[in-house]
């Protein structure tokens, strides 16, 4: 089945939310990366997610805020932190579309110790921090544990104005309604839905980043091709569907057409 069309705002609609959580003061960066580099890092019963071609890797910091169960509310102090992830993006063999998380640096153990037993995501304590001073925001990360102890992140990202209508690009890569992972030895989608985010131009002053390297993917060599930031939006998460890899190909396979190189 083709990719279902990229949508400002959730497809699929949650009635009975399991998760709740807002993501605030988010920095989006982004790198091309040649499909065939990332197919084999996706769980079965999916494959790279490509625009013209070519797929992408994120690198995105933010603020968790008010994580709760069921409808909520959220927990105001174990469930509020900062957060970095490297992602990838995905589409299964239904059509839809998500994300792949190589890691979830977090600042909460409890919350990382939750996550990873019971969604099985690659999160790791860190020790972070987020500061702002007028348009300029700085997201600071180090892991503490596990997998590589020390990695750290920096970024600095100067917050410009306000998108009215953003590009194609630019929807593909932040509209996405679900994660893909591999859960218990089945391949789960846990969608998601959001108001349409509120994006702005953004510039990035300065990056010193392991994260994407630690999580398996080629180093960045250059700058990204896009940099968003977003005030943020309320999240809430629904019950997780096993995804049915039809061609019980294991690895995944990229898309046909012209690949991008890291850039």
């Amino acid at each position: 089945m083709p990719p279902e069309p990229v949508t400002v705002t959730a497809p699929r609609p949650i009635r009975r939310p399991v998760l709740v959580q807002g993501w605030h003061d988010l920095a989006f960066l982004h790198w091309p990366v040649n499909p065939a580099v990332v197919a084999p890092l996706l769980p079965p019963g999916t494959r790279p997610d490509t625009f013209d071609g070519t797929s992408y890797v994120g690198l995105i910091g933010f603020r968790m805020v008010g994580v709760g169960l069921g409808p909520g509310p959220g927990i105001p102090y174990l469930g509020t932190f900062c957060e970095t992830n490297v992602r990838l993006y995905s589409v299964d063999d239904a059509g839809r579309r998500g994300v792949v998380f190589r890691s979830l640096d977090a600042a909460r153990l409890l919350p990382v110790l939750v996550a990873m037993a019971s969604l099985r995501l690659p999160y790791l304590w860190s020790r972070m921090r987020l500061d702002r001073d007028g348009d300029l925001v700085t997201y600071h990360s180090r892991r503490r544990w596990p997998g590589l102890r020390g990695a750290r992140n920096r970024m600095v990202v100067r917050v410009g104005a306000p998108i009215a209508e953003p590009t194609p690009l630019e929807l593909f890569l932040t509209a996405r309604w679900g994660l893909h992972e591999r859960v218990h030895g089945a391949t789960r989608y846990l969608p998601n839905e959001h108001p349409g985010w509120p994006l702005h131009r953004a510039e990035l002053v300065e990056l010193a980043d392991d994260l994407v390297a630690a999580g398996g993917l080629p180093a960045p060599d250059g700058p990204p091709v896009s940099v968003l930031y977003s005030p943020g939006v309320p999240v809430r998460f629904g019950r997780p569907v096993t995804v049915t890899d039809h061609a019980t190909r294991g690895a995944a396979r990229p898309e046909s057409g012209p690949v991008g190189r890291p850039q």
